[in-house]
This record gives C-alpha cells, structure tokens and sequence, in this order.
C-alpha cells in the first residue's frame, strides 16, 4: 500500500488544519488507519485511528476533544481534522495502515504501511 499524507501547514495557536491520506494502488477496506506524530524530540506517539470496515475511531486521550478523524469512501481517503491546535502540536505526522487488534490500536507496531509524513507547525 502506497500511502499519500498532505494538508499540514503552518497555522497559529487556536487554529485548524486538516491532513488527509490516501492510498494510491488500493483500497482501505479491511485496514485500520491511524495517525502519529512525532516532535523532533520526542518518540512517534499515536494520534488516532479508524477502521475502515465499520468506521470504529480512536482517539488518544489527549486529543480526542480537538481531533476528529474520518472515511470517504468514495475517495478512499481518511481525514484528521484537527481545532484549536497547540504549540505542542508541532510534529511531523504520519498515517499507516495496518490490521491491530483493538487492544494494540495505538501501537505503531502493528501498522505495516505508513505514508511519508506531513509537517505541521503551530505558532504561539
């Protein structure tokens, strides 16, 4: 699976962006798709997740109250939309697709395929 990552930016404290990622040579169905992000001093940490059959999300707890991330089938592209974003929200992200058992959603070990990442800065 060939992984496409876009939309970061540079974006103020308080602002919004959203990332998308899409699969070029197939389709998502049967994957779970997640986002990590990773500030350059810190491990890759796991932003969200959905299941492409069924639609279940994921959230880390931090974030889940600012985050959403959702499907278009049609398009075969998986959003992260992302408000009031913070300083701390400066990292490279990624999303992957891989086949995690629900009690290992957040763990990128269990993703096979990621895409190339997508920078995003936030301002102060």
């Amino acid at each position: 699976v060939q992984l496409v990552d876009a939309g970061g930016g540079t974006v103020q404290a308080g602002g919004s962006l959203r990332l998308s990622c899409t699969a070029s040579d197939r389709s998502f169905s049967g994957y779970a798709v997640g986002w990590f992000r990773q500030a350059p001093v810190n491990e890759r940490e796991f932003v969200a997740a959905i299941r492409w059959s069924g639609g279940n999300t994921y959230y880390a707890d931090s974030l889940k109250d600012r985050f959403t991330i959702s499907k278009d089938t049609a398009k075969n592209t998986v959003y992260l939309q992302m408000n009031s974003l913070k300083p701390e929200g400066t990292a490279v992200y990624y999303c992957a697709v891989g086949r995690p058992i629900m009690s290992s959603i957040s763990q990128e070990s269990q993703y096979y395929y990621w895409g190339q990442g997508t920078q995003v800065a936030v301002s102060s």
